[in-house]
């Protein structure tokens, strides 16, 4: 399934994706602040899109100018998410290449996967969550209507063999017909 917005296509990720995922996800500024480390090859991110980026509700994010992959957002649906245990419950994550910051495109994102969740999919709530230090993240967060619930230390980030701070934030199906 496809979904669109006025500037972006959001498609499911496809293996000729892998050199545009290599290109964004090997910027240390992108993956390391969301928990994952930068790529180091082009295979490595053929291997990402085949093993963790291939699943329902997983989009690549991609112009319409020319349908290349910038980023990524996905829902986490039953039980692929610590943050609920309820099955009308999801949880929310994004990241853009840095080519890509401050130019919108991942709250408009965002607001169309909330649109998708809360319409199509049938959910009553959103989570999202960000490690301190990432301020754009909170940014995009608080753009689109997500309300802060709660703070968390001591986070394993295996990943990244780190012990982090997290932020998370919630926006329900209310909250988000009040901000269409």
């Amino acid at each position: 399934m496809n979904l669109e917005t006025q500037r972006l296509i959001l498609r499911p990720w496809e293996d000729s994706d892998a050199e545009s995922l290599f290109e964004y996800a090997k910027d240390s500024d992108v993956g390391p602040i969301a928990g994952w480390h930068e790529h180091k090859s082009i295979d490595e991110s053929r291997e990402v899109i085949k093993n963790i980026l291939n699943v329902p509700e997983t989009y690549a994010v991609c112009l319409k100018t020319d349908n290349r992959a910038i980023g990524s957002i996905s829902l986490k649906l039953n039980g692929d998410t610590d943050m609920t245990d309820r099955d009308d419950e999801c949880e929310l994550g994004y990241w853009i290449g840095k080519a890509f910051w401050g130019q919108g495109l991942i709250p408009e994102a965002v607001r169309e996967l909330l649109r998708h969740a809360f319409e199509d999919i049938g959910m009553t709530a959103v989570w999202c969550g960000y490690y301190d230090g990432n301020e754009k993240s909170k940014r995009v967060q608080q753009k689109c209507g997500f309300v802060y619930q709660f703070t968390t230390k001591d986070i394993v980030v295996t990943q990244m063999n780190d012990i982090r701070t997290g932020h998370v934030s919630l926006i329900t199906k209310e909250d988000w017909l009040k901000t269409k």
